[in-house]
This record gives C-alpha cells, structure tokens and sequence, in this order.
C-alpha cells in the first residue's frame, strides 16, 4: 500500500513539474522569472537543508538579475532546444535525477550504509570504428556487448535505488543505435547521456532522438584539426562539425568530450576553440586527464606539472563572470574540491564495461563483480566498492582525488586486499604495472598541488557523502 501512494505522489509531482516547464518553455526570456523562482522554491523544499539559505539566497538574487550570465545562458539552452528535448531534460535531469532522485539516494545511503551514485556509466560494446593513439578501448576489440536484458536490468535497478542518469561510453555505443533508442524509449523517465566520436549520427538518427526528448550527448574532439586527426585519426575533425552541425539544425542539447594530453592541451583551451565550439551549439564541455590505463598506454602524454597548473586556471577562467562565451566546461580532475573529491566506488558514479564487469572508475579496470552474477545493490556493497566507501576522500586535498594518479598506493592496497582482479578486455594489467606510471606524476604533482590548495579558502559543502566517521 504505501508502495502505491508513493508512486501516485510521485506522479503528481512529475505532473506538477511537468506543468511548470510548460509554462517555463512557452515564456520569452525576459518573463520567466516567476517560474524560476517557483522551481527554485521546488529545489529547496526537496533538498532541505541540503540547500542552505547562503545558496538560496545567491540563487534568488541571481534570477532577480538580468545580466546574470548563467540565468542567460540557461535560457540560451532552451531556446535553441527543440521543446521535448528541453522539456525531457528538464523533466528527467532536473526532477526526477536532481530533485526526487537525490532525495532517494540520500535515503538509500543511510539504509543500505553503502555508497549509491547519482549516475551509471556502462558500455553497450566494446566495438569502435576508431583507433586512437593511447585509448584502450580501441584495442579492446568487437567482441563483447552488454545484452539489451543486461542494459535494461542495469537501467531498471538503478532507477530503485535513485539514480536517474546514465552516460554511455565504450567502444562507440553508437554501433548499437537500435539497441539504445529502444532502451531511451522503455525507461523515458531517465536522461541517457552518450560519449561519442560523431562519425556514426546522421538525419535519421537525430529525428529519433527528438521523437525520444531524453538523449544528450558527448562528441569527442581535441582542438584544432591538426591535433585532433593526429590523435584520433585523419578526418575525425570533419566528421564532429558535421555532426555538430546536426545537433543545432535539429535543437539536440549536446556538449564536448576533451582529452587533455601533453601534446594537446593548449589547443584545447585555446579561446577561438572555445568560442568555435559554443558557435557550434555546444553548451558545456567535460575536460578529462590523459590517464595511462592499459599495457599499450602513452605515458609520455601525462601533461606537464605546468600544463596542469595552467588548466586549472584556463577552465576557471572560462566559467567566471567575466567570460562572455555560452560555454559551460568542467575538469573530472581539477574539479574535485566542487564535488567532494574522488566521485568514484559509486559515491557519486561507478562503471560497467561491455562484459558486464563492474568496476569503480571508467579509469580503474579493476573488479570483483559481474552485472550478470550480481545486482547493482550486491555490486555497490561488494569489497573492492565497499574499500572505496571507506577511503573517500582518498585525500584531504582535492586537487589530488585519485586513488591511481595522485594516491597509487592506495589503490594498489584496494585491490590486493579485495582480491579484485584485472578487467581490461585485451591485456590484463597487474595494478603494480599501472601503478608504477603514475608514482612520479603523483610525487611532483603533490607539492604543486598542496601550495595551490593552501592558497585557496575552501567552503565546507551542506552535505557530503562521505561514511560517517569521515564528516
């Protein structure tokens, strides 16, 4: 009984938030200012004091300001968004993963005293039709793939527990289009966020995304078209604008998927890149350390103590109200202190690859749990998931959150104690191997890295979920 009054309230709820983008969607930017405030009202009665009145209040002068930027730039967004797909965002990211979805993984983490995470990353295959220069998966081959039952099963007992997104990566989870459209379709109360290298989206393709309203995307690029093709192969370049150029005809909400190496990270944050990719369409973009996974890794692609220390600044900078471009990037590695530190282990996300097996990174290919012996739940409460619920924060500092690239030996300690064993689909790697190619990264970063945060005043967060003995 209290299952089915659940549900209803639920649905009403969704209704009501449903009615309220309605509303939010058919005003002119200049009007909507009422409705902000209503859903931000909304956000407050849903998260408590998760949100605090310094946040709120913020949150409220901002709406109340018609030069905020990113009050402007969220209208941007949905008025160059076809409308079901900005109303399937809205619907699926902002209250049912935001709102209703953190609400309940607040409550799981107490009940299950394990970490639940807000996204799942999996990978329908292990196919690409790309080979790019130090990227493991494309030597992984076309032999694995996760089932349509296997994706659904990870989609459905993910959304029991909270969670409301789910990114998919690979291999090219574009080689399975058909399998993917049908899952967006059977589960339209998540938003499915693909990594992409562009070369598989045509017409077709993107009038069903639009039918669907609940896919965003990711589309892999490295700067200019010299530094991408060299990379990642000779007309990759063409095939992004192109696809790019799809995604704004058709209102498809997407962003970028960069790589920063030695070789590249210049290009990559350079300005006119920048303002090339918002021209675009694109509207916000993840920035990801070159990580030295895998036997046939390219350590020499670890970018430069000075190259890091120039990105924190660069991507900062980009996000500053002084910065004029819609464009909204963030760094998976100099971002910790924003999200609390190291996201993996399912604190905030964990991965499955394309042969079920769960591991506690999409960089960490290490296991001891299989989605087609376990549930999502068994996995989450599993010793190599359970040694990552008790480490975090693996660092005080948060500009080194890594158990492997700022802190290898304490993944080394994870996975000997867990008895987790290699996942990598072509080459198992021991951990003392990956390891020792980031002991001398994670020696001289630390000094860098510890006068920078020193420099810093940092705010304690409303809620951090970390195990109790760590708050």
């Amino acid at each position: 009984m209290a299952n089915i009054v659940k549900e209803i309230s639920h649905k009403a709820e969704r209704a009501a938030v449903s009615a309220l983008i309605d509303t939010l969607l058919k005003e002119r930017s200049k009007d909507r200012e009422k409705t902000y405030e209503k859903i931000l009202d909304l956000a407050k009665r849903f998260y408590g004091k998760g949100i605090s009145d310094e946040a709120y209040e913020k949150a409220a002068k901002g709406i109340k300001d018609p030069n905020n930027r990113w009050i402007r730039f969220i209208d941007k967004v949905l008025d160059e968004s076809d409308p079901h797909v900005a109303k399937m965002a809205l619907l699926n990211l902002g209250f049912e993963a935001f709102l209703n979805g953190t609400k309940t993984i607040r409550k799981n983490r107490e009940i299950y005293n394990c970490n639940i995470p807000w996204l799942i990353l999996f990978d329908p295959t292990s196919a690409c039709n790309m080979h790019c220069v130090g990227c493991w998966s494309g030597t992984y081959g076309h032999k694995h793939n996760l089932s349509f039952e296997d994706m659904d099963k990870i989609v459905t007992q993910g959304k029991e527990l909270g969670a409301h997104l789910y990114m998919l990566t690979g291999g090219e989870p574009l080689v399975r289009k058909a399998d993917v459209l049908k899952l967006a379709e059977k589960h339209n109360d998540v938003e499915f966020s693909i990594y992409t290298n562009s070369t598989l989206i045509d017409d077709d393709f993107c009038k069903e995304v639009v039918r669907l309203g609940n896919i965003t995307f990711q589309l892999s690029i490295e700067g200019t078209p010299e530094t991408n093709d060299s990379r990642r192969g000779e007309g990759h370049y063409e095939a992004v604008m192109k696809a790019m150029d799809l995604m704004k005809k058709y209102g498809i909400i997407f962003g970028t998927s960069i790589c920063y190496t030695r070789a590249n990270i210049e290009a990559v944050t350079d300005e006119a890149f920048i303002r090339m990719l918002a021209d675009k369409g694109a509207r916000f973009g993840f920035y990801f350390h070159y990580m030295p996974v895998g036997n046939n890794a390219a350590p020499e692609l670890l970018p430069t103590l000075e190259q890091r220390k120039y990105m924190i600044e660069k991507i900062r900078s980009y996000r500053s109200s002084d910065c004029d471009i819609p464009f909204y990037p963030m760094d998976f590695q100099n971002d910790g202190e924003f999200v609390g530190g190291c996201i993996a282990g399912g604190r905030n996300y964990f991965h499955i690859n394309s042969a079920g097996d769960a591991e506690p990174c999409v960089f960490i290919h290490y296991s001891n749990c299989n989605i087609h012996d376990h549930s999502i739940l068994e996995i989450l409460q599993s010793p190599l998931f359970m040694a990552y619920h008790h480490g975090q924060p693996f660092n005080e500092n948060h500009l080194r959150p890594c158990p492997m690239l700022e802190n290898p030996e304490i993944l080394k300690k994870m996975v000997h104690e867990t008895g987790a064993h290699s996942t990598d689909l072509e080459s198992p790697e021991t951990v003392e191997h990956l390891c020792a190619k980031c002991e001398n990264y994670a020696a001289e970063w630390k000094p860098e890295a510890d006068a920078i945060w020193a420099s810093e005043t940092h705010k304690k967060p409303a809620y951090t979920n970390y195990e109790k003995r760590a708050q």
